[in-house]
């Protein structure tokens, strides 16, 4: 056996061994949160006793958050997975991804057709990359057991989590399409009662369009598949995958006859015409939309409209749509859970202000020229306490834009740095990898040892990036 192969298995076996579930680590990063907090940010003059029961107050209103940023979101989420894995259930869906598997073959031919596809989708909008990255990863494993052939599944499926690793930089970024809105850099710093003079707005040019942005972007487009398929080379950690395979000919198969009012359920000319008519409204208002940035449209509630509109005609039928739903619900069992969580350690570091602290106590060490550097750094710890990159942009942006002013420094590149500090530790942090859990039926065990991996190239491209631009 090559000794690459065996530390691969050895790094397995460490995982398996000391990562618990990612709601443990939920429950766990809860606690830990609770007692920095505890420690760290008690005001003076008040008890700890009294201190620990405002903090388990701000914990329980955050669980139930009802703001666009909470549960309202949540929701959202859910419903982009399990429309989008209705959606790859439909026949012509399914005929386009096995078009694609033509081409997985072997291990490394699969990571680098999977991560390409992964990273196209998430750089023109971070749900569509996860939901595509989920989904063909979990075709690649239909195949591979259907041939009953040996394949690197665990590896394959970090290839479509890459996605989260890019997405911030692309068109939906959170910090990057916010500081395009016109007025809403003052509004925010407003908000944070935080004087000063700061820009109206951060335009597209300087941040996604920054020549900075563009050639990192295409350093992980180029490195992050080539590093993929040279390790898939080197390890042979093969078996051939194991889960229930439900595509759409078996729902096709499940379908009986059908009487009375039960011919609105099977009626092709209801399913189709509904889907269109879906459709329609979402061209309608995606024509219709005037925002700062061309495809600003592309946000959740279009997506979810357009997956439901797609979904409905390509299944052709009510009865089809459901069965298919049936199927793909299990896939939003865990986010379910754990969004309330993370709303609750978010209220946590915001009440008790130990974000400040933590992105303080780094960024008080900077000056204008290393800034983005440690912003960096600090983004990516914070991202572990908050996943969200909108909530943690909420929070931790009015301190960068802040800070980035005193120092002189430039404050397009410290923005980006957050963004990609943001999105890197996404492949340590497996809170955005339950949904492509849920779908490929893989677990946490299997993918994070390489997911670590591409955590340490992703901090080279992006470090090198930020100290040489």
């Amino acid at each position: 056996m090559k000794k690459s192969e065996k530390q691969s298995k050895k790094a397995i076996e460490i995982f398996k061994r000391v990562l618990p579930s990612p709601f443990t680590i939920a429950i766990l990063l809860t606690v830990l949160t609770l007692i920095i907090a505890q420690f760290l940010t008690k005001p003076a003059g008040t008890s700890h006793g009294q201190y620990f029961l405002t903090l388990i107050g701000s914990w329980e209103e955050g669980l139930w958050d009802n703001s666009g940023g909470g549960l309202y979101f949540a929701f959202q989420m859910m419903l982009i997975l399990v429309l989008g894995h209705i959606l790859a259930l439909s026949p012509a869906i399914e005929r386009i991804i096995n078009a694609l598997l033509k081409y997985c073959t072997t291990t490394a031919s699969s990571v680098v057709v999977v991560s390409i596809g992964a990273i196209s989708m998430g750089l023109l909008n971070w749900g569509l990359g996860l939901i595509f990255g989920a989904i063909i990863a979990r075709k690649v494993g239909e195949k591979f057991a259907l041939e009953n052939k040996a394949v690197n599944y665990g590896l394959i499926g970090a290839a479509g989590y890459v996605t989260m690793m890019v997405w911030h930089g692309g068109l939906s970024g959170s910090a990057t399409t916010k500081s395009m809105e016109e007025g809403y850099i003052p509004a925010l710093m407003q908000q944070m009662n935080i004087a000063g003079e700061f820009p109206t707005s951060i335009p597209f040019e300087q941040t996604i369009g920054s020549s900075m942005n563009i050639v990192l972007t295409l350093a992980c487009v180029i490195i992050v598949p080539t590093f993929l398929y040279i390790f898939a080379k080197k390890t042979k950690i093969e078996s051939v995958p194991q889960f229930k395979k439900t595509n759409a000919a078996q729902i096709e198969a499940t379908q009986v006859q059908y009487k009375g009012a039960e011919r609105l359920d099977h009626s092709k000319t209801l399913g189709i015409g509904l889907g269109l008519s879906i459709l329609l409204i979402g061209i309608y208002k995606a024509i219709a939309y005037d925002g700062q940035s061309s495809l600003g449209f592309i946000q959740l509630n279009f997506i979810n409209l357009m997956f439901l509109g797609l979904s409905l005609t390509l299944h052709k039928t009510i009865n089809n749509f459901t069965l298919a739903l049936q199927e793909a619900i299990g896939d939003i069992s865990g986010i379910l859970i754990q969004f309330p969580f993370y709303f609750g350690i978010l209220a946590l570091m915001k009440s008790s202000g130990l974000i400040v602290l933590f992105s303080d106590s780094i960024t008080s060490i900077a000056n204008a020229y290393t800034l983005p550097l440690f912003t960096f750094f600090s983004a990516g710890v914070v991202n572990f306490f908050v996943p969200s990159g909108g909530g943690q942009w909420a929070i931790q942006g009015p301190i960068i834009i802040e800070t980035a002013q005193q120092l002189g420094a430039d404050l397009p590149k410290t923005i980006l740095a957050m963004a990609y500090g943001d999105q890197l530790t996404n492949m340590l942090q497996p809170f955005w990898a339950l949904p492509l859990l849920g779908i490929t039926q893989l677990k946490p065990q299997q993918l994070l040892p390489y997911t670590f991996l591409l955590f340490i190239v992703g901090v080279i491209i992006f470090g090198i990036g930020l100290l040489i631009f």
